[in-house]
């Protein structure tokens, strides 16, 4: 095991115990509370690279037991499985509730990490995430609208509680939750809920899954879009439901180049430091995926390039790019198409870790 990856386990039952008063709630289950610990240690040497549905689909293939487009091209699978909620409540079927729960599984008994973002359809009007008809007051306690966010909250706390891991306990998962709130393109955005509303939002479902419902394998994730990063005159904060409720402070970072990003990024690295949360970049690519640009080594040269040589946005725990779906949108080069080899010289640089190079994140020595 490298030398990075070693940590005392006298170490780390003490930085377990600390994790405990960052920690949404001090009863995680155990191995939650060493992925968190693990992502904080981690994040000083090494990035963890992930992608968004990478074993559900790809390009020209879904649903082929075992592919990836990551693993096609790489041999590894990504450190960080993305999916979302949306696929379970609003689109949920039982056949497709055991397909990802099959899929979340299998990244975990392989060591990988799973995190949940979710497309929520307004619940006002029954359409889409991208109906902006205000919504957020409506499903807050008193609103018309609760009981059926309760509804949907219940689907996503029995789905966490069948994923079974080791030893009794359930399989962690980050979820992010009500994400890019400081843009408008969601009914939870900026311009369609006040501040107030928002941060009563996320308390009500942290508190629910928590407490309610007796969930204790989630770690939470907050992620404005780059926009409003850290370094936009406070705007970051504007809607942060505070300490006790965030485990992952995030970003959603879309840009050409990651040279453009640095500022916010570093501003994050220094404001999970002094809340002691763990940074990462929640979502990241290049603008409306790679079919947008002639670059073949976008990968190595402008999202690793600028990274890696910052001494301080490079304590960032992870980043998740968006997915494959077509060749007209994907994220990651596929197997016979542009960037490939850039790809695999990403993967072999020594400050990336694809879950081939992952130490045992769920366990408290390795």
């Amino acid at each position: 095991m490298p030398r990075a990856f070693i940590l005392s386990l006298a170490l780390l039952l003490s930085s377990l115990a600390a994790a405990s008063d960052t920690l949404t709630g001090a009863n995680a289950e155990p191995e939650t509370r060493a992925l968190y610990t693990h992502l904080k240690a981690i994040a000083k040497d090494h990035i963890l690279f992930g992608h968004q549905e990478t074993t559900a689909y790809g390009i020209g293939w879904q649903g082929d037991p075992g592919r990836s487009d990551v693993k096609s091209v790489t041999g590894a699978y990504p450190a960080v499985y993305g999916w979302d909620f949306f696929e379970l409540v609003e689109a949920g079927t039982p056949e497709k509730l055991e397909r990802f729960r099959s899929l979340v599984s299998e990244a975990y008994q392989r060591g990988g990490i799973n995190t949940f973002s979710w497309h929520m359809y307004n619940p006002v009007t029954g359409e889409n995430f991208y109906d902006t008809t205000p919504a957020v007051a409506a499903i807050l306690p008193g609103g018309d609208k609760h009981d059926h966010y309760k509804t949907s909250l219940d689907a996503i706390a029995a789905f966490a509680l069948s994923l079974k891991g080791r030893n009794g306990g359930h399989i962690p998962i980050i979820f992010r939750p009500f994400h890019e709130h400081m843009g408008n393109w969601f009914w939870w955005g900026k311009k369609h809920c006040t501040p107030e509303e928002y941060v009563a939002l996320w308390r009500f479902t942290v508190d629910y899954l928590r407490d309610q419902k007796g969930v204790h394998n989630l770690l939470y994730a907050y992620s404005p879009n780059i926009a409003y990063g850290p370094s936009s005159g406070g705007a970051y904060l504007s809607r942060y439901p505070g300490d006790a409720y965030v485990d992952i402070l995030g970003l959603d970072a879309y840009v050409k180049d990651m040279t453009a990003a640095l500022g916010p990024i570093r501003q994050l690295v220094e404001l999970a430091r002094e809340r002691g949360k763990v940074p990462a970049l929640t979502e990241a690519g290049y603008p409306d995926g790679l079919s947008k640009t002639t670059q073949t080594d976008w990968y190595t040269t402008a999202l690793l390039a600028p990274l890696a040589g910052d001494p301080v946005a490079r304590e960032i725990a992870y980043v998740l790019v968006w997915r494959n779906a077509s060749k007209d949108h994907y994220w990651v080069p596929y197997p016979g198409g542009p960037g490939e080899e850039d790809f695999r010289k990403f993967h072999a640089h020594p400050i990336i870790l694809f879950e081939d190079k992952l130490p045992n994140m769920y366990a408290l020595s390795n």
